[in-house]
């Protein structure tokens, strides 16, 4: 059967061709008689708009990149803060009538990859999620004038509007229930130092320490659960006195407590832990895990607001959430 035409269905109401375009566009210009005239032979004929030739005419594709800078092994199966943000990205998209483009730019030969798809015009804006140093997208994007919002802080200096979560705040809080607990020797296991989160949380845990005449005893982990298990064998390794530590993010935490009851150290009697960004499975870590809570569902939905803002033409201001410290038996 041949598609019903604009032409076709003007032809059964009665209409010009231009009173059905205004009419199946949502253009409040037609008379309501004639909108129901016109409703009615779309539904008879079941016309369907053209939405490639809408989106020509209007220079819209309706559609949003979310840009990952993560290896798919990292989205899909390691770090399940990935699937919270990508599930509350395409939720609101989704109530905005749009569609999500998922793309993943975790090495140097994707992101010309991502850069050239996303140059050829198939979406109206971008989210970056995920971003390193080194990553060359936030200043490409940028360069092209596509409507561009991030997922945390960039950690390049471009004026990309973002949101974040209370990073610096949220991980002084965990350092100052360490202390409260009476905890002296308190260590931290950083993120990877290229990102604005474990720059950002280092500096909390940092400054707490340091207005308490404390030093700061440091291992440097990459947010996977691998690295927190090796980050705190070092830090027993490099001080066997330590009786607390801070690590960046849950999965680390998770590979710490691996580490330290291996170690024959009781948890929290002989060392408190505390991570970050309360993913579901700390609440049945053994013990339970103080963390804290970083609300990504809440980030992602926000972020993508704040596209939506763009594409409207109107400004977007960076935004900063509050953390919650969630004390559970850990400490």
């Amino acid at each position: 059967m041949r598609r019903p035409t604009l032409e076709a269905v003007a032809a059964r109401a009665g209409v010009s061709r231009a009173t059905v375009s205004r009419v199946v566009n949502g253009q409040a210009t037609v008379a309501a008689d004639i909108r129901e005239q016109v409703l009615r032979a779309v539904d008879e004929l079941g016309y369907v708009p053209n939405g490639a030739a809408r989106n020509l005419a209007t220079r819209r594709t309706n559609s949003v990149a979310l840009v990952v800078s993560e290896s798919p092994k990292r989205v899909f199966s390691d770090d399940p803060t990935f699937a919270t943000v990508i599930r509350s990205v395409s939720l609101e998209l989704e109530a905005a009538n749009k569609q999500v483009v998922l793309l993943l730019a975790g090495s140097p030969e994707s992101h010309g990859r991502v850069e050239t798809y996303i140059a050829g015009g198939h979406v109206d804006g971008v989210m970056l999620v995920s971003s390193h140093g080194a990553d060359p997208l936030p200043v490409a994007l940028t360069r092209l004038r596509v409507p561009v919002v991030s997922y945390g802080r960039p950690a390049v200096p471009v004026e990309i509007p973002y949101v974040d979560g209370d990073n610096i705040g949220g991980a002084a809080g965990a350092v100052r229930h360490l202390l409260e607990r009476g905890r002296r020797r308190i260590a931290t296991i950083s993120g990877p130092l290229d990102m604005i989160a474990g720059q950002d949380r280092l500096t909390g845990y940092r400054e707490v320490l340091r207005d308490s005449d404390r030093r700061s005893i440091i291992a440097v982990g990459d947010f996977t659960r691998e690295s927190g298990a090796v980050a705190m064998r070092q830090l027993l390794a490099d001080d066997p006195e330590i009786d607390a530590v801070f690590a960046a993010n849950d999965l680390m935490a998770i590979g710490a407590l691996h580490t330290l009851r291996r170690a024959g150290r009781r948890v929290p009697d002989d060392v408190a832990v505390v991570g970050y960004d309360d993913i579901e499975a700390v609440r049945y870590t053994d013990p339970p895990l103080t963390t804290v809570r970083n609300p990504h569902a809440e980030q992602a939905a926000v972020m993508v607001r704040l596209l939506l803002g763009l594409l409207g033409g109107g400004p977007a201001d960076p935004v900063i959430m509050p953390t919650e410290l969630v004390v559970r038996a850990s400490t």
